[in-house]
């Protein structure tokens, strides 16, 4: 990667061409994106964000913000932690992916209680010291540049603020032949299957080798601003969570 391009997937393109072909994917999988995360985790999704919730440090009155939010999952719990009293924006870039979100918040009757933005994680429209938790799960590894990202996640918090990564990360070397097989071969299968979309899930599973690993991730969440960064392995670092604070 240099200056002038950035990775999708396996590939090296512009940044600008990057974003435009990660909007076209989530264009893609938005319809079917919920049940597709169901069967290539087995479910193992809902207890990864679980395990996010439990580290957001919110209380009833709390501020927080769900970047590259999709469907809502993660939003909805932190409106539970941060009760009627308390302010939760999902924010993501893809408009098809904040209608699905949208709808699933008014089905689940978080229609009041949550906002919806559309927003780049790169150039947050929110203000400075604004939220005490920033979650984004499943998302930086889309991002075009990101430490921007990272940074305006910081810049946004609040002091004593949270920020929680969850991401898929680079597992136990007992299990990295198996994850691949199942990454490259099942994977965009189930895409063709079910999203009638192979070759959007082929580049999520290329994204996921391209993404930083654990220690990577946290030395750069640390030259964001953020500080006593540290990160929990899941499903033998299958997935992380890094958290890190605005101190």
């Amino acid at each position: 990667m240099t200056q002038d391009t950035t990775d999708f997937g396996y590939e090296q393109v512009s940044p600008a061409e990057k974003t435009r072909r990660v909007r076209a994917v989530f264009e893609s999988v938005a319809p079917r994106y919920d049940l597709m995360n169901d069967l290539m985790s087995g479910g193992l999704h809902r207890v990864w964000k679980r395990f996010c919730l439990l580290h957001t440090g919110l209380s009833a009155g709390g501020r927080a913000l769900d970047l590259a939010g999709g469907t809502g999952d993660i939003a909805r719990g932190l409106a539970r932690q941060v009760g009627k009293g308390g302010e939760v924006v999902l924010a993501d870039i893809n408009p098809a992916m904040l209608a699905v979100g949208r709808s699933h918040i008014i089905d689940s009757g978080f229609g009041g209680r949550i906002r919806i933005a559309a927003a780049d994680a790169e150039a947050l429209p929110f203000p400075d010291s604004h939220f005490d938790c920033v979650t984004i799960g499943f998302g930086l590894r889309n991002v075009t540049r990101k430490d921007r990202a990272l940074a305006e996640m910081r810049r946004v918090l609040a002091p004593g603020g949270r920020a929680l990564v969850l991401e898929f990360s680079r597992p136990n070397p007992m299990l990295a032949r198996a994850y691949d097989a199942y990454s490259f071969t099942v994977l965009p299968q189930l895409g063709r299957w079910i999203a009638g979309d192979a070759a959007s899930y082929r580049y999520l599973a290329e994204s996921i080798r391209r993404h930083p690993d654990q220690p990577t991730l946290a030395a750069m969440m640390e030259a964001a601003g953020l500080e006593r960064v540290r990160y929990y392995n899941l499903t033998g670092g299958i997935v992380a969570l890094h958290v890190g604070y605005s101190l």
